[in-house]
């Protein structure tokens, strides 16, 4: 009876010891350790969608996702050019994680609570919705005079089985027309035949960009949806750096890179974040 105190501390250390010596042992085999042994940072993403990911001029990828990835590259080793980009399918993005063909996938995912099953999402970096493209001569400025004139606004919008539905989430009464390419769906506002087109709002931020004095857009945009990039999920070391990295871009040190990125594709001037109380809690 004596001995049952000391041999229930034993197991109790000899268990904290395991336990310790498994979470050494977790860490360790992190995706984090791994990428810093090998130098570099392998990025899966696409090369067909700008501004998120294409060929430029020169054949090389570019994009918000492409500087994203450099992002992380620079927290992993203070140089943005450490990193191998695989360019991937979209329906490949959850795949190639799952066999570590790639460390992360930066590709315009949209976060779901399905897909959360799947893969560890990061920080959302971007919240995406649905803008309208008009004519930078177009008589209607806001979402309110477009509302006003009813059936009298025809909306051009790519061909989908939810498109007249989500066209008239914002405009009830307008007509849709619908179009089987983007270039037609263009073409269409660019001809008169349609008075505004119905897509991504990062879509419209870069056509704007592109064509500077040529298109406007109402500031009213709706139907969010959430991009993040996506890690292995288990591994929370690595996620926790790769949250770190992009939290930092967004909100701290690295913020200059990540405002002159958003400017270069998106057109728009972030303001920087407030100091003292952090803007995140606020």
């Amino acid at each position: 009876m004596h001995h049952r105190p000391s041999l229930f501390k034993a197991c109790v250390f000899l268990f904290a010891a395991s336990a310790a010596a498994a979470g050494m042992a977790q860490a360790a085999d992190s995706k984090l350790d791994s990428v810093l042994a090998r130098g570099k940072l392998i990025v899966g993403t696409g090369s067909t969608n700008a501004p998120w990911h294409f060929q430029g001029a020169d054949g090389k990828l570019q994009g918000f996702d492409i500087d994203i990835g450099r992002m992380i590259a620079k927290g992993l080793f203070n140089d943005p050019g450490k990193v191998e980009f695989v360019v991937q399918s979209s329906d490949a993005r959850i795949p190639n994680l799952m066999t570590d063909k790639v460390d992360i996938s930066c590709q315009f995912i949209t976060v779901t609570a399905s897909r959360a099953q799947q893969v560890a999402f990061t920080l959302p970096y971007y919240r995406e919705g649905v803008g309208l493209l008009l004519p930078a001569n177009s008589k209607y400025k806001e979402i309110e005079d477009m509302k006003a004139a009813n059936d009298s606004v025809t909306v051009a919008v790519l061909q989908n089985v939810y498109a007249e539905e989500l066209v008239h989430q914002a405009l009830p009464k307008a007509k849709v027309d619908q179009y089987d390419s983007v270039d037609l769906m263009y073409q269409a506002v660019n001809s008169g035949r349609a008075d505004a087109a119905a897509t991504d709002q990062s879509s419209v931020k870069y056509l704007m960009v592109q064509n500077p004095g040529r298109y406007r857009s109402p500031v009213y945009a709706w139907s969010p949806q959430t991009y993040a990039c996506a890690v292995k999920r288990g591994d929370q070391d690595w996620l926790n750096f790769v949250n770190t990295a992009l939290h930092e871009a967004m909100t701290g040190v690295e913020f200059p890179t990540y405002a002159a990125s958003f400017k270069q594709w998106f057109g728009v001037d972030l303001p920087t974040p407030a100091i003292g109380f952090p803007v995140e809690f606020k």
